[in-house]
């Protein structure tokens, strides 16, 4: 085997290294959804704006939130959330004749997100438990914080980083 080929199969030794080594310093967490057909967000579009309805907002809200908590856990720990309603930033106003509807967003609408969270020890053991009722009030008025101004769920994912900020002694 010559020199070049081997300096791929290092390389990649190294990113499987350094992967498996920050997935062993975090915990890691689990979410899922509480029958979606009902939360507030589905009600809404469902009634103002079939045509806009987007499904995959909640894959890509899962797989956020599932990131963001796993890394503040400390290794061995885990978060299990169930999400039981989202009520995202905004509201589509009733349009008249054939208009599409929009969805409005300003602060009289702020991002709803219910939730009920267990975090768990090493062992096994329940550390913390609660319900969460997360409102974002001044959502109008936070720093981007990382996400850009196109991404559809920054108000919900600014409202779950102001949650998870907090740190696992004070969810």
């Amino acid at each position: 085997m010559s020199i070049p080929r081997i300096r791929p199969v290092i390389a990649l030794a190294l990113v499987v290294f350094a992967a498996a080594a920050t997935a062993a310093t975090h915990g890691t967490a689990s979410v899922r959804y509480d029958h979606p057909e009902n939360f507030t967000e589905t009600k809404e579009v469902q009634a103002f704006a079939p045509m806009r309805a987007d499904p995959g907002y909640l894959a890509t809200l899962k797989a956020y939130i599932e990131k963001q908590a796993a890394a503040m856990l400390p290794a061995g720990e885990r978060l299990d959330i169930v999400i039981t309603d989202v009520d995202r930033a905004g509201s589509y106003l009733p349009s008249v004749g054939r208009a599409n509807p929009v969805r409005i967003v300003k602060d009289t609408y702020p991002p709803r997100i219910n939730l009920h969270f267990r975090l768990i020890d090493s062992q096994g053991r329940t550390i913390r438990e609660g319900d969460r009722r997360l409102v974002g009030l001044g959502f109008m008025y936070d720093s981007a914080g990382g996400l850009t101004d196109s991404d559809p769920l920054r108000h919900e994912k600014r409202l779950i980083d102001r949650w998870l900020r907090k740190g696992p002694a004070k969810l």
